[in-house]
Formats: structure tokens, sequence, C-alpha cells
């Protein structure tokens, strides 16, 4: 079955041109081979043109934030990816920029032969901007393709102010979109005309060298970006997310209901490659299926805006479907229809209110960013947290929100606490600069929450967390021990 229309979005007025030589997918979000709505979609366009596919594969320089962390985690997608490729007919051009500005020319340049440009729709960060300048220079029709989860992006004509609300529309949308699938390896296709890429272009932005894409650590040390963040221990790419997606539900999915423990360790660690899209949605979904033996047709619309109920499968299974399809795609929705999404000003008018009578409270602390970056507090649990995300680049799900919460506490105001926690986050987690990144800092101080009594110095009516009730209900001794700085 074809990509559904309502994942296609034309960027531009441009026409597709069956007289130029290629097709060309810009894969700039879904950076995976199998089951990619815009892959699929591009393949599709190349068989009924009769063109060969060229799957461009870019990573900038000249952004903030970018890092060895950030870039050897890409890198090793690419290498993936050109393994992967060399079997098919698909001309694959991983391209690393050497220097900000570099890669400039380059999409408009392999535009200007290619009868149509597929992209990924990604609504966050820089790439909607970039799309948007692309779509004024490529000269033929440009498409975005959502492949960010089960239910397209854009189905929803508003954001939701809550999960419970968003939890009942995707319950009442979600079967109909379970209908369509993407294809498990969409290049798996004998009618695909093999071509080259164009030698001239080739010349001008050569194509990520072999010392870059097998990691060799000079290669990398040679790009001019933030050197301060190393690289963590684990491989990014679709072979690596796709190991680590199996280990999962094979070892541990049984006792994700635990996941709250830090000590227990049960959770996925899945959103580095969800957030580079290493892996989909839907390949999470089809694992989870057939350790259940499960089929879209037990979905239970009855139990609509429920937690558990909906799925049908197992009580773990279902907390971990609810995480990663209810809360991981309300955050793309707040990035589909708010612009503000990032920002102090996109809180709820009562917590915005709330906050504000109590930003001249007292603070705690006095600590700086660069104190806070350090892991230099008096609060050993949040440093562990802290010392987590600069070593691992992710850091324990319920810890997040402690971290959050103390930060507001610490803050001169409860903007610059929105703002101290966007730059360690952004900077030091593989999966941050995300849709969930954004709603998972903003729910610390009101989005998708509610007003909490009793009123308190600082928070006001912001929901309140301590490290001491953490350390009262949670097992932490084995977690403060791997991460105590000693």
């Amino acid at each position: 079955m074809a990509t559904p229309d309502e994942r296609i979005r034309a960027l531009n007025d441009g026409a597709i041109d069956p007289a130029r030589e290629y097709v060309l997918y810009w894969m700039t979000a879904a950076r995976r081979p199998r089951q990619s709505w815009a892959l699929e979609r591009a393949v599709d366009l190349a068989v009924e043109l009769e063109r060969p596919l060229i799957v461009l594969e870019p990573l900038r320089i000249g952004y903030r934030w970018a890092s060895d962390r950030i870039h050897r985690f890409v890198i090793d997608g690419m290498a993936d990816q050109a393994a992967y490729f060399a079997d098919r007919a698909v001309s694959y051009y991983p391209y690393v920029e050497p220097e900000a500005g570099a890669g400039k020319g380059l999409l408009a340049a392999l535009a200007e032969r290619a009868c149509a440009v597929v992209t990924d729709d990604w609504p966050c960060f820089f790439l909607p901007r970039a799309q948007a300048a692309a779509a004024e220079q490529v000269g033929v029709r440009l498409e975005a393709v959502d492949g960010n989860g089960l239910c397209p992006i854009r189905r929803a004509d508003k954001a939701f102010a809550r999960a419970h609300d968003f939890r009942r529309f995707l319950h009442r949308e979600l079967p109909d979109c379970l209908e369509r699938w993407p294809r498990p390896d969409p290049t798996d296709e004998e009618r695909l005309v093999r071509g080259a890429l164009p030698e001239d272009v080739l010349a001008r932005w050569p194509m990520a060298s072999d010392a870059l894409l097998g990691g060799d650590p000079d290669a990398l040390a040679a790009l001019d970006i933030d050197h301060e963040v190393p690289p963590i221990a684990d491989r990014g790419g679709f072979e690596a997310a796709q190991a680590r997606l199996e280990e999962f539900v094979a070892e541990r999915i049984d006792d994700y209901g635990g996941r709250n423990h830090p000590d227990d360790e049960t959770t996925s660690t899945l959103s580095p490659w969800l957030h580079f899209g290493h892996i989909g949605t839907h390949q999470v979904l089809h694992a989870i299926a057939d350790r259940e033996g499960w089929s879209p047709a037990e979905v239970d619309p009855g139990a609509s805006g429920k937690r558990t109920g909906f799925w049908n499968v197992s009580e773990a299974a279902e907390g971990f479907l609810d995480q990663i399809v209810t809360w991981r795609e309300l955050g793309f929705n707040a990035c589909v229809h708010r612009d503000d999404y990032d920002r102090y000003d996109s809180l709820p008018d009562w917590a915005k209110k709330t906050l504000a009578e109590h930003a001249g409270d007292d603070r705690e602390g006095g600590y700086d960013l660069e104190q806070l970056e350090a892991a230099e507090t008096d609060d050993p649990l949040w440093n562990a947290a802290q010392r987590e995300l600069r070593e691992t680049g992710r850091m324990h799900n319920y810890l997040r929100m402690l971290w959050g919460k103390k930060i507001l506490g610490w803050a001169p105001t409860p903007r610059v606490a929105a703002e101290w926690m966007i730059a360690l986050n952004d900077r030091w987690a593989v999966d941050g600069r995300d849709p969930n990144s954004y709603s998972g800092i903003f729910w610390v101080l009101g989005r998708y929450d509610r007003a909490w009594g009793p009123e308190r110095p600082i928070f006001g009516k912001i929901r309140y967390m301590t490290s001491k009730s953490a350390r009262s209900k949670l097992r932490l001794n084995g977690y403060l021990e791997r991460w105590s700085g000693g």
C-alpha cells in the first residue's frame, strides 16, 4: 500500500518533473532504512517515474549544540546505512559538513536534476526553518512525509492541554491509523533503477570519509563542534536501535511497571534512537505485538481515555505503550500547533500566574548554570542525575522530573529555570532538541498539569517534588553509588 495521503505535505507549489534524472530523498529525521514512510514514498515515486533514487543524509555543523556526542551518534547511523544501501539499487550520499556553511548549496545542486524531492516532516528545532528555506529554492515538488508516530501529527486540529484529552483522541483515531503500516523494507524493490551520484556534486561536496564513518576520533576532532561533550558508550544507528529494542522486549518489559525505581533499570532506554529516527514507533509496536501475540484488531475503543485497557496486552506493555504513544505523540502535537512550544510564554495561564506571584520568593542554593552543569550542588541525588546525563547522554525518567523541579527552586526566576533546563538538556542529552524534551521541561512548570495545593514558596500551585520524598519511596542506593562521582 502507498504512503497515506495525510502523511504527505507539499511544502511548495512545484510540480513533479518526470523528465529529470532521479528522485531525491533528503533524509533529515527518519534516519533509517526500515519502516519509514518517507523512504517508502521516495521509493514509490522512483519506481513510478522509472528513475534512480538518491538518498542524501546530511549533517550540519552550524547549529547550536553541535558536539562530538551528537555527531558520533548520527555518524554511526550513517555507517550502518552506507553498508545497508551498498547492496540495494539506491545511491546513498552521507554528507558531514566539514565547517559551518560548507554544505550550503548542496541540496539545491542535487534538486536541479531531481524529478521531485522528498524529506521528513519533523516539527521541531531548526528543521522547519530549513525546510521552509529549501521550499523556496527547490524548483520541483518538495514533499515532507510524516513518520513520527502511529497517528499522523496533523490529524489533530489543535494543541491539547491535557494528556487525558489527547489519549481519548488517540484511542478514537488509532484503530483507523493501524490499518496501514510502513513497509518493513521499502528498498527491497526489484523495480528500482540503479543510478549514480552526480560527479560534479561529489567533487564540490565530498561524501563523509571512511575514517569519519569508521569512528576515527581524529576525524571527529577535526570538525568545528563542541569537543567538551564527548561521545557516549552506546552506538547510534538502526542496527543498535533494533538490538536495544529486542533486548528490552525479551528481558525487561515484564518489569516495566517498576520503571520509577532507578536501581532496577527497567526502562527501554530507546529515546536516543527514537529521537534521531534510527527506529520508529511502528517497529516498536511490531516487536511488542510479536511478543504478546497481538494484532490491531484487538484494541478496545471502549477504554477510551484510560491509561490501561485500550491495547489489550499485558499490564507492563500497556504502561510502556502509553508512554511511547500517548506522551511521546503529545509532544509532537504541541510542536505542530504552537510556534512557542519551547518558550516560557507557552505555559498555561494559571501556571504563569502562580509562578509570577512567587517570582520574588527567596531561593535556596544560589547556584549558577556552570555549577549545575558540573553537578556541584548540595543535593547528592540531583548531582547523581546530572552526572548520569553528562556521561550517558540520558537521564532516568522519574529523576528527570525531579531534576527540573530542583532547578525551578534554585534558579533566580522561573523563566531562567526554563532556560537553564533547556541549556543543560539540549547540550548533554542525546535525545535533547526533541518535542519530548520540551514537553518534559515545560511539564515541570505546569504544562499538561493542574494546580496543586498547598500553595508553596517559589512553586506556588505548581506540582512540588523533593529529593527527600524520592529517597523515601524509590530504590536508589545502587543508583546513587553508580553516580556518586567518587
